[in-house]
């Protein structure tokens, strides 16, 4: 059904008309101006983060129920990574006419797929009309203690750095899918290109087996690299690991997600804490599926690791005192220690080279003038 049929509120409406309220601090939720919303005893987390067809995502190759769950957890795992609870979320839509109210309500299924998963109400947003393709507007709300709260800044020296789960696959998942999508392609126009070849002809069997082979393109193999795709595909915010911190007695000193890359976030910290790094390339995570793809690809696995994005790991320090604490943390791997500023960043390879970290993760503004 196109969406003109029934309007913007017809929708809205559509969207939201079984929408259950899980948090007290939703007092009022979608059908006015406002929502609203009280934080009577905490401090109020917000981040928002806008996503664009043909920039952030590529609708040849994620579909609109995991990009609705994936563009939901990078917010929320924004508010994880302040070591804050994620509350309530809003939505904005730009919508080309290509898109149908059953494609929005697909989105919509992987929106609220991950908001039940962290206790989050959707309690707002808009929808417009789009010239250009999808763009997606996210907000997310949340709340911590004023004491709770996990800033980049907090880094000491001497801290350990910390890193959750694996790092390189997302990055190599969307490797893997560019060139599938690029193999399929070539081998389309290849084959649309006899077809019009073969249409000026009027080889009516000519086209008809062209035609066969158009419809019977060989869809791509993905038995092995699986993993890759998740972690591309199907984001996950890592409130487990917050949850773990705290029942450990754990508060970082500094935290943030992995969305640009481990080094570019581990500068960004180094920066507004006013200090140094050294981390080991030994130590840092990386699974299996991650290291095999990168040697088909013929890429260095440790560049793919500290640059890779969209990990959306936590990357956080704390105290040495937290050492043995930390150890007991599963899927949290050390891999460095916090130095004074004047020692610069540096990575220790495995045959004790030392190299300057450089921040070369994604930066999509890169190609701006």
């Amino acid at each position: 059904m196109e969406i003109a049929k029934i309007g913007e509120f017809g929708l809205i409406d559509r969207l939201t008309k079984d929408l259950q309220i899980k948090n007290e601090s939703t007092k009022y939720g979608v059908g006015d101006d406002c929502a609203v919303l009280s934080f009577p005893n905490s401090e109020v987390l917000v981040t928002t983060d806008m996503l664009m067809e043909g920039v952030h995502f590529d609708l040849t190759y994620i579909d609109l129920q995991h990009l609705g769950y994936k563009s939901a957890m990078v917010n929320i795992s924004d508010i994880f990574a302040m070591n804050g609870t994620p509350r309530q979320l809003t939505v904005s839509l730009a919508l080309s006419k290509r898109f149908t109210i059953e494609d929005v309500e697909t989105f919509y299924q992987g929106l609220r797929l991950a908001c039940d998963k962290w206790g989050v109400d959707i309690v707002g947003g808009d929808t417009t009309s789009s010239y250009t393709g999808l763009a997606i507007s996210i907000t997310c709300i949340g709340e911590a203690r004023k004491e709770d709260i996990v800033y980049r800044n907090g880094a000491q020296n001497t801290d350990l750095v910390c890193v959750s789960g694996d790092l390189g696959a997302a990055y190599m998942g969307l490797q893997l899918l560019e060139r599938e999508k690029s193999v399929y392609y070539s081998q389309y126009q290849e084959l649309q290109k006899r077809l019009n070849e073969a249409a000026k002809e009027g080889n009516q069997e000519k086209i008809s087996n062209l035609k066969s082979q158009i419809s019977n393109l060989t869809q791509p193999d993905f038995s092995g690299k699986e993993y890759l795709l998740q972690r591309q595909l199907q984001t996950e915010a890592r409130g487990d690991i917050i949850q773990r911190l705290r029942e450990a007695g754990i508060h970082p000193t500094a935290m943030m997600d992995i969305s640009d890359g481990l080094s570019s976030e581990l500068m960004h910290i180094c920066k507004q804490s006013g200090c140094g790094c050294r981390i080991y390339e030994k130590e840092l995570p990386i699974d299996y599926q991650t290291a095999v793809m990168a040697e088909e690809l013929n890429m260095n696995v440790t560049t793919c690791a500290l640059n890779g994005g969209e990990d959306y790991e936590l990357l956080f320090t704390v105290p040495i005192g937290d050492l043995e604490k930390v150890k007991q943390i599963d899927d949290v791997r050390l891999i460095g220690h916090i130095t004074e500023q004047k020692y610069g960043h540096i990575l220790v390879t495995r045959d004790n080279q030392e190299f300057e970290l450089k921040a070369q993760g994604w930066n999509p503004l890169q190609n701006e003038k």
